[in-house]
């Protein structure tokens, strides 16, 4: 017999744990999101994640201070699990963003890998927006966006994010 405790512990609603907490980050971002040939910069970057509503979400805070082009941004992202499918809805909203939050991108994780995607609209091109968490371990995780143009079929990153434990 499944104990309610054990239920909980494989739900996954803890998915996002190894987030909690303080983070830093290395960030390789296009600077052109659209542009698959386009340059990239490179910038530091903080996280602070922590719990909300009873465990069955987190909300994490992002500062740039150093964000090329883009000095003092800041981010803020919002996760909620739902635990009747067993999928999280991640929005994004940036200093950048006009006080609005993104569509959510909706999955979950698989084998370690977790996979969040969505379509959307960027600068008026209909798109599809990936997030992938990956190689994740108790001090570091890799974070990477990516925007599919033909519906899913191919994927070109444009944000890589590496993580480490503060």
């Amino acid at each position: 017999m499944q104990t309610r405790t054990t239920e909980i512990a494989v739900d996954g609603r803890s998915d996002f744990d190894f987030l909690l907490g303080k983070r830093t980050g290395l960030n390789r971002k296009r600077v052109n999101l659209l542009k698959p040939d386009s340059e990239w910069i490179e910038f530091e970057g903080r996280n602070h994640a922590f719990p909300i509503v009873g465990g069955l979400g987190n909300a994490e805070t992002f500062e740039a201070p150093e964000f090329p082009g883009r000095p003092g941004f800041e981010g803020f992202t919002l996760r909620l699990f739902e635990p009747e499918t067993g999928s999280w809805r991640i929005w994004w909203a940036s200093s950048v963003g006009n006080g609005r939050l993104d569509n959510p991108v909706v999955g979950r994780f698989v084998d370690g890998v977790g996979i969040f995607e969505c379509d959307d609209v960027v600068d008026g091109v209909q798109l599809r927006v990936r997030y992938t968490w990956q190689r994740i371990s108790s001090d570091s995780s890799v974070w990477e966006q990516s925007f599919s143009f033909d519906g899913g079929s191919g994927w070109d990153v444009n944000w890589i994010a590496e993580f480490t434990q503060s």
